[in-house]
This record gives C-alpha cells, sequence and structure tokens, in this order.
C-alpha cells in the first residue's frame, strides 16, 4: 500500500514544510479546503478528499472526512490479517500520518459579538473523530495536533526512529487536545444556558509557566492559566523585570489583587501571605502608598503590593527603600522603571485592565483531596439597606466610612480575622486565629497608640463581649460586624456600656 499523510489544519504553521518534508520521504498528501489551498500554493502536490472517498465534500463542507474511506484507513490494524484483507477488499488505502488541528472555537467566541450560530459552526466535527480515531490506532498511525511537533517527527522519520513510545506521546496529546476543546464548548453553552453547578463540570486550563517549586521546595509546581483568558486577572499581567514569579508570589499577589477591588478611588494594597498588612487610599498614589506602608512597616518587608493607579517614579523611590517581591499596577512611567532598575531582583508587573470588572460567572475553587469544591465568589461588601445599627449611639458619617473601609480589608483576611481602620488606613490587621478575641488582641496590637479613635470590623459575628471589651480598653469608637449571634444582646449592651456604637450588616465575610 501507498504511505500517505492526511494534513488539515486551521493553524498552518510550519505547515507547507512538513508537507514538502513528507512528500519528499515518499508519502501521498491528502488535504482538504484551505489546507489543500496553501500546499498547492506553495508547489506542493497533494490530492483533495473526495478522491479517496469518492464523494465530494457537502453541506458547505460539514461533511467531507467523515468516510469509511479515511476512517478505515485510520483504524485497520496491521498486525491483524483479517483487517488488512478487508481494506483490499474494500480498496481502501491506509493513512499512516495525520497532521490536523481543529477550528478556531476559542478565537471565535473570543471576538466581541459572536453570535450564537457562529461559535456554533466553529465547532470541528470531522477534525476531533479523525485524530481520535488515529490516535486510537496509534501502533500504527503517527498523528500530531501541535506544529511544534513537526520537526521531530521529520527527524525520526528520516532515522527510522518513529517509535510506538513516541507516538503513544503523541496519542496522549490527541486526547488531551480534545478534552480542552470539548471543555471549551461545553463552558461556552453552560453559560448560555445560565447553568451554574452541573452534575458533572470540567474546567480548562493551558501551562502559562513551569515552577521551580511550589509553596515549599519539595513541592513541585506549574502555573496554569484559564484556556479562555480572563481580563484584569494575574495570568494576563505583562512581567517587565525581576526573578521570574514563584508560587508564593503568585498566591500572594492574587490575595492582593482581590482585595485592590475592592476600591474605585487610589489605592495601595500590600500582601504577605494572602493576607492584607497595608491599606490604603490618598488623594496620589504616593500618599496611598505611604499611608499602606505605614500600617505594618515590618510585614511589608517581602510583601506584594499593588496599585490600582500608574506609577511614577515618586513612588517607585519611596518602593525601593525596602525589599518588596512584586509590584503590579496597571503602568509604570519611564522613569519609574528607571528607578526599579536599583532592584533587579523586584518582580515589576504590568496589568493594564487590572481595573476590569471582576466576572459574575467566575468561581472560587478550592481543592480538596479526592475532590473540589466549587463555589460563586465572593463579590458583595453588603447591602446598605441591611445595615443596622443596635447600640443606642449611631456612627457619624466620618465613623461609617471608615467602617466600610475596615470591612472591605476584614474580607480579605483569613478567618478570624479583625481590621482596624483610622484615617482610610489599615492600620491593625489580626488574621488566621482560631478564636476572634485574638485576632482583636492582635489588630489591636498592631494599630499602636495610633488605635485611639479607630474602628474595628469583623469577618463573622462576636460570640462573646470579650472583643467588645477588648475595643474599649484600647479606645475603638465604633465596630462593625455582621451579627447573628445568639449572644448578640451580650456585645450590643458591652458597647452601649462603653458608648461604643455599633452596626450590623447581615453579612459575614469567612475566608480560609
Amino acid at each position: 500500500m501507498k504511505k500517505r499523510a492526511l494534513i488539515s489544519v486551521s493553524d498552518k504553521t510550519g505547515v507547507v514544510e512538513f508537507a514538502r518534508e513528507l512528500t519528499s520521504l515518499g508519502y501521498e498528501i491528502i488535504s482538504t479546503g484551505g489546507t489543500a489551498k496553501a500546499l498547492s500554493s506553495a508547489g506542493v502536490k497533494n490530492i483533495g478528499i473526495s478522491d479517496i472517498t469518492g464523494f465530494p465534500e457537502c453541506l458547505d463542507g460539514r461533511v467531507k472526512t467523515l468516510h469509511p474511506a479515511v476512517h478505515a484507513g485510520l483504524l485497520a490494524r496491521r498486525d491483524l490479517p483479517e483487517h488488512m484483507e478487508q481494506l483490499d477488499k474494500l480498496k481502501i488505502n491506509t493513512i499512516d500520518i495525520v497532521a490536523v488541528n481543529l477550528y478556531p472555537f476559542k478565537q471565535t467566541i473570543l471576538k466581541e459579538g459572536t453570535t450564537l450560530e457562529e461559535a456554533i459552526e466553529n465547532i470541528d466535527i470531522g477534525g476531533p473523530t479523525m485524530i481520535r480515531s488515529a490516535a486510537k490506532n496509534y501502533r500504527d498511525v503517527c498523528v500530531v495536533v501541535d506544529p511544534s511537533d513537526y520537526a521531530e517527527v521529520i527527524s525520526r522519520l528520516k532515522a527510522n526512529e518513529l517509535s510506538v513510545e513516541f507516538k503513544f506521546g503523541l496519542m496522549y496529546k490527541v486526547f488531551q487536545h480534545t478534552a480542552v476543546y470539548d471543555t471549551m464548548i461545553s463552558t461556552y453553552m453552560r453559560e448560555k444556558l445560565g447553568i451554574r453547578f452541573p452534575d458533572q463540570i470540567t474546567f480548562a486550563y493551558e501551562k502559562k509557566q513551569g515552577m521551580r517549586y511550589g509553596e515549599n521546595p519539595q513541592q513541585n509546581a506549574a502555573f496554569y492559566a484559564e484556556a479562555l483568558p480572563v481580563a484584569g486577572s494575574l495570568p494576563q499581567a505583562e512581567q517587565l523585570q525581576g526573578k521570574e514569579l514563584s508560587y508564593n508570589n503568585i498566591n500572594d499577589a492574587n490575595g492582593a489583587l482581590d482585595l485592590l477591588h475592592e476600591f474605585d478611588e487610589i489605592a495601595v494594597v500590600a500582601c504577605k501571605h494572602a493576607n492584607p498588612c497595608g491599606v490604603g487610599t490618598g488623594k496620589t498614589v504616593l500618599e496611598a502608598y505611604k499611608t499602606a506602608y505605614e500600617c505594618d512597616p515590618v510585614s511589608i518587608f517581602g510583601g506584594i503590593v499593588a496599585v490600582n493607579r500608574a506609577v511614577d517614579a515618586d513612588v517607585a523611590r519611596e518602593m525601593v527603600k525596602i525589599f518588596l517581591e512584586i509590584v503590579i499596577a496597571p503602568d509604570f512611567t519611564a522613569e519609574a522603571l528607571e528607578v526599579f532598575k536599583a532592584k533587579p531582583n523586584l518582580r515589576v508587573l504590568k496589568l493594564a485592565d487590572i481595573n476590569a470588572e471582576r466576572g459574575e460567572k467566575a468561581y472560587d475553587m478550592k481543592k480538596v483531596y479526592g475532590g473540589l469544591l466549587v463555589q460563586d465568589r465572593d463579590r458583595t461588601l453588603f447591602n446598605k439597606e441591611d445595615v443596622k445599627t443596635v447600640t443606642k449611639r449611631k456612627p457619624t458619617a466620618e465613623e461609617m466610612q471608615q467602617l466600610e473601609f475596615a470591612f472591605k480589608v476584614v474580607k480579605h483576611a483569613k478567618s478570624n480575622a479583625i481590621a482596624v481602620a483610622k484615617n482610610n488606613a489599615a492600620i491593625g490587621v489580626g488574621g488566621g486565629q482560631t478564636n476572634r478575641i485574638w485576632a482583636a488582641q492582635q489588630a489591636i496590637e498592631h494599630a499602636g497608640e495610633r488605635v485611639k479613635g479607630a474602628v474595628l470590623a469583623s469577618d463573622a459575628f462576636f460570640p462573646f463581649s470579650d472583643c467588645v471589651e477588648a475595643a474599649a480598653k484600647a479606645g475603638i469608637t465604633a465596630i462593625i460586624q455582621p451579627g447573628g449571634s445568639v449572644r448578640d444582646q451580650e456585645s450590643i449592651d458591652a458597647c452601649d456600656k462603653y458608648g461604643i456604637a455599633m452596626v450590623f450588616v447581615g453579612q459575614r465575610h469567612f475566608k480560609h
């Protein structure tokens, strides 16, 4: 039988050279549509799929390769005489090499204004069927879906080293490729139907980078980005200088970005181990940075700083005074980048759409051993109509502004969490404690002398009045918390005793 290769690709990178090399090795090239035109224009001889099937392409090209002359040639096992006898009887030639990649469904749905009909027309049917057939018969058929593999296939053919082991690796790539492709299609349809939590769910990710190690040196790791790009997300950032991002860098930076999105005004967020250690707003980025820095000058050392406005040279000069792991912002002036060069290991990330609205459709996921927890993202702070003053004294307008600020911060600290704020700055954060009083004591201690006249926020209700007692002793004037404890009245009475204003918002923000 003739040596044959079937080539039909949407991504035509390197396909002419690949086909030309196969021709020189004695392969007859079968091709379709645009690929056939590209090969013919380049002078590479090929035969149309209809010449193989004896049946014309029809239904606007929807049916062209779905034919026994193609699939029998792919699936016939060369080691089974009965298979080969059937091919001979049916006058069907084997196909030894398949190079196919699929209709650009991803590129289609990423275009603004794409209709459902356009998306459906870009769901490939014949392509996945062909590569799955070829992959199933990998011992006899070499199937290539990634243009970067063309060169090695040719090299191995020339050296007569197209081993079963190598072809098994290509087989794996096929099923990985179709799994991601089908996942993007099902995700698109799921969103169109408004289905949030189906009985079965898949997600598609693409490797962004390998890593030296994970959370600890004994753990291997890699970073994957969602297959469909997400505006304002960390994978979309452009690294302008510095060392490669580590596992912990990415986790911490993500936490900083999450908190930064609580603010429309100029804001600077500093995070350490994914916990906020400095948050400030101001009339300028410089003012906001200094405010965030002063929250906790110790913890910010080696931390992540996220800014929601462009960074200029004055801000950069302040930042390089200490050791930071990452600075991420929507832009940097040329002068700021010159300043940062003094710290060549500092990772500088430009995320142009850092302020992009975070989509309602995004999930928050936590992997557990043997399973996956999937939930909606915690996108709200509280409903203003649910805010209720439960004490005799109401908070002043200024106190209420500071309470809202503090509640934004505590929402993003690990539970149990308490945040103390004053003058649009987080002056003390206590997070990740196993009881609330420890978190309160930690936040108050961090605030130091600035605590007098400050406000306090809790991510969940007070189970006892001990947090109010600690707040009163420190000089805190107002408290914001969800409420909902069977012992709420105990805390309310304590606030009234000390003249502290307290509001309930009816919404907690556990973060584990």
